[in-house]
Formats: C-alpha cells, structure tokens, sequence
C-alpha cells in the first residue's frame, strides 16, 4: 500500500473526467481525447463511473466500472478499465484502487467483482491473482463491422 497522502473520487465533473485521459490512454491508447469527455457521460447513462486516485493534483490510476445485474452471477460490479500510469506503477495506487471499488462492491450489496484482462497483460494478472481474484471465464468476442 502506498504511504503516499492521496485520495480516491469518483470523476463527476468535465474537469475531473478530463483529466482521468491521458491515464486511460495508457490502457486503451485508440480513445481520441476530443471524443473522450461525451463518450464518458453517453456512458454514464448507461451506469458507467470513473474513479480515480488522486496525489497533489495528479491522477495516478483510474479505474472505469458499473454495478449490473446478471442472470448468472446475480448483482455484480464489473471492471471495464483498471489502470495506474506508468510512472506511478508499484506504488500501491492500484492496490488501495482495487481495494476502494472491493469495498464500493460491498456497500452496493454485489455478489462479486468482475472484470476481464487482456491475454498479454502479464503484470495485470499477476496483479488479479495477487488480490484473490480467480481465473473463472473465457471471454470470446467477434467483429461485426
């Protein structure tokens, strides 16, 4: 865990949403900043919310995620993005992350948390197994445009 003074918010305004970018591109480098902000709000209304970790003014890591509800899992908060920038890696600013969104988990009443990693994304996984996560799926997708 970090002994770095930071804090953890969830990214309500165009400020703070606009600033979690340059983060998230590290994990997904296609978004286009321009398109970023109004893709996050169409987002969020379908109960997307970011959260980020913060340090003197500084976004650390970001994590993009949504509390659904599905028939086979039952209620569930699943991970679409989960990233700490580069140069704050191993830091423990994606330890009190995770640890934020397990007890945000919790306090929402959901049978577990969820998310997929990437196949190449060795760190990633170590990371997952590290926090008591289990492999449980393979997740399979296909083109259509």
């Amino acid at each position: 865990m970090s002994s770095i003074p930071h804090s953890i918010h969830i990214a309500e305004s165009d400020e703070q949403i606009t600033r979690c970018f340059s983060v998230l591109a590290e994990l997904r480098p296609h978004l286009v900043e321009a398109e970023f902000l109004p893709r996050v709000r169409a987002m969020q209304g379908e109960g997307y919310e970011l959260a980020f970790v913060e340090t003197d003014g500084n976004v650390q890591a970001v994590a993009g995620f949504r509390v659904t509800d599905r028939l086979a899992f039952g209620k569930i908060l699943y991970v679409d993005d989960l990233v700490t920038t580069a140069s704050s890696r191993s830091q423990g600013y994606g330890d009190a992350l995770f640890d934020w969104l397990f007890a945000l988990a919790k306090e929402r009443s959901c049978k577990q948390l969820d998310l997929d990693s990437g196949v190449h994304r060795f760190e990633a996984h170590r990371f997952y197994l590290r926090k008591r996560m289990k492999i449980s799926s393979h997740h399979f997708d296909i083109a259509v445009n």
